[in-house]
């Protein structure tokens, strides 16, 4: 049995940012979530948790809110992150941020965001859009699952699932960010079959960079020990102790690399 007393981590279910993570750099896995070293904040972090916020509470107003409210909302949350952060860490020199100071990168998010808040309504105009509700009646936005793959509890939350034409459901992820990860939209099809029984052969991401879905991922002969084997390993490695580090050119994107003895 390990000792959850100095691995915590090691009878929790598991998440994809888990499983990324322990797959990327084990170790950066152990600094987070077991040492609990404080990561260096982001601004856009915020941005994203923010975007979210107002996308979720958009779609749950039946996307009756309007512009200025839903800008409104970014502000408030977005500022709120960075003013808790701010305490937490007020010098921003040591944020991270991509080719500008922290300082420049909040001040910039916080109108960048406004911008794509506005531009998700006006897409949302144009691209009528039918939210899923779950048979106890939640609406498929922020929606919580937990299912087991491979014999480890999986958790996690889909930004949004919507009805196809088809009778399919569709899960949506809302990116700020570039990266995005077809092993999340794989786990949310997985978990919406075994949790809901419902079809689901295709899944996507609204682009707030660019104000549009992306291609949509074709998922129709996704089987569930594709994505399960990737969890078993990794809830195996973590059981066993197992936190081998990475180093490299990703250090310097590290948010605990500060921390980290191993850092290039």
């Amino acid at each position: 049995m390990p000792d959850t007393e100095t691995n915590p981590l090691a009878n929790k279910p598991r998440s994809v940012s888990q499983t990324e993570q322990y797959e990327k750099c084990a170790w950066a896995l152990k600094l987070k979530r077991i040492d609990h070293v404080v990561p260096r904040p982001a601004a856009w972090s915020h941005h994203g948790t923010a975007f979210h916020a107002v996308a979720e509470a958009f779609e749950l107003s039946g996307r009756t809110m309007g512009e200025e409210e839903a800008v409104q909302l970014f502000s408030d949350r977005y500022s709120a992150l960075v003013n808790k952060s701010l305490n937490l860490v007020p010098n921003t020199d040591v944020w991270m941020a991509a080719g500008l100071t922290g300082g420049e990168d909040i001040e910039r998010r916080y109108v960048l965001g406004q911008q794509q808040v506005r531009e998700y309504l006006g897409w949302a105009e144009d691209h009528p859009t039918k939210t899923y509700v779950t048979p106890d009646g939640k609406p498929g936005l922020e929606l919580h699952f937990l299912v087991e793959l491979g014999g480890v509890k999986v958790q996690g939350y889909i930004d949004q699932l919507v009805h196809e034409p088809d009778g399919s459901v569709r899960p949506r992820d809302w990116k700020t960010g570039s990266t995005k990860s077809k092993f999340q939209l794989e786990t949310y099809a997985i978990a919406v079959r075994k949790v809901y029984g419902e079809t689901v052969n295709r899944a996507d991401w609204y682009l707030a960079k660019e104000g549009r879905l992306s291609r949509a991922l074709k998922l129709e002969d996704l089987k569930e020990h594709q994505i399960a084997d990737r969890y078993a390993e990794m809830d195996a490695g973590v059981k066993r102790g197992d936190f081998p580090a990475s180093p490299g050119f990703q250090c310097r994107f590290c948010d605990v690399s500060h921390a980290c003895i191993f850092r290039k």
